[in-house]
């Protein structure tokens, strides 16, 4: 006896709380096909949108249209006996020429892959939180050294006094943090495909206030776990992306030790500072008593040796 086979069916109904202008887009999305070609699944009549499946793959596939909004729902297959005394030739039928202002149609029923196509360089895709972590990482990594040997060349043309070279030196540094700045955006803006939100979204960070938390969100906020209107999930992290990662860990507590060291040197130097200025004022203040009592000893010395007064008569 062969094993029971399923199909999955749709009637056009819809999941609590989820309206059409949500539920289409979503299914064209996972479908990959365009809205106006799934309106014909929304016109009340049952559709199987996938046959002979297995027990397994049916809550497979139920699951992933299950997040689109739509109540599809798992059917056994009937079983099907053939008799070729029930066959009757029919008439030939032509074909009418396809219009040209005919939707595409799509295989409702196709295989979605199970992850998405890293891109790196691409405002498609999806990533998730630490592989956003670990590409900002490896941006910063290769930026740094360049940035490095560009200040070490601008000190020699400084000194050099090169007006040429330090007017080149002025537009590379421009375009090497214009393509800092892009390759940063399009990394955001994956990631927040990854949330389901729009990549629009990444202009909160020009935001007063908004601007200063919301790159946190971005790393903190966890991507959906199945396919969303901008495809699949991304792959599972590798190591590399968990190294990467966690070296963002070492570089905050580097930060970290080198600010409170800085800061007690800081205060150790304030406290030195100060402790200098008071014997600093001490000293001026014995110098000042000393200065005012110079005129009256200079007074006493005077009578001193002032002459003694002569009688003129006994002259």
């Amino acid at each position: 006896m062969s094993e029971p086979r399923y199909k999955i069916v749709f009637d056009g109904a819809l999941q609590p709380g989820v309206d059409l202008t949500t539920a289409k887009p979503n299914l064209a999305a996972l479908f990959k096909s365009d809205v106006a070609a799934i309106e014909r699944l929304f016109n009340g009549s049952t559709v199987a949108l996938k046959r002979d499946l297995t027990h397994s793959d049916a809550q497979t596939y139920l699951q992933a249209l299950s997040k689109t909004g739509i109540d599809a729902r798992i059917e056994s297959e009937t079983a099907i006996e053939l008799s070729l005394s029930d066959v009757h030739e029919q008439p030939a039928t032509f074909n009418e020429p396809a219009s040209p202002y005919a939707p595409p149609r799509a295989n409702v029923g196709e295989n979605l892959p199970a992850f998405a196509v890293l891109k790196p360089f691409s405002v498609e895709g999806r990533i998730g939180r630490l592989r956003f972590l670990a590409w900002t990482m490896v941006l910063s990594l290769v930026t740094l050294p360049i940035v490095g040997i560009f200040a070490l060349l601008a000190l020699g043309l400084v000194s050099g006094d090169s007006t040429t070279g330090l007017i080149i030196g002025g537009i590379f540094a421009f375009f090497l943090f214009l393509g800092f700045i892009i390759v940063s955006i399009l990394f955001s803006v994956q990631r927040l495909h990854d949330i389901g939100w729009s990549g629009w979204l990444w202009l909160l960070n020009l935001v007063p206030f908004v601007g200063s938390f919301f790159p946190l969100v971005i790393m903190v906020v966890p991507g959906n776990t199945g396919a969303n209107r901008y495809g699949p999930p991304p792959p599972p992290n590798s190591t590399a992306v968990k190294v990467l990662c966690s070296l963002w860990i070492v570089f905050f507590a580097l930060v970290f030790a080198g600010g409170m060291l800085g800061g007690i040197s800081a205060i150790q130097q304030e406290y030195e500072s100060n402790l200098e200025s008071s014997y600093e004022s001490g000293s001026v203040t014995t110098d000042e008593v000393e200065v005012e009592t110079e005129p009256a000893n200079s007074v006493d010395d005077a009578a001193e040796a002032a002459p003694a007064p002569v009688d003129s008569a006994k002259e």
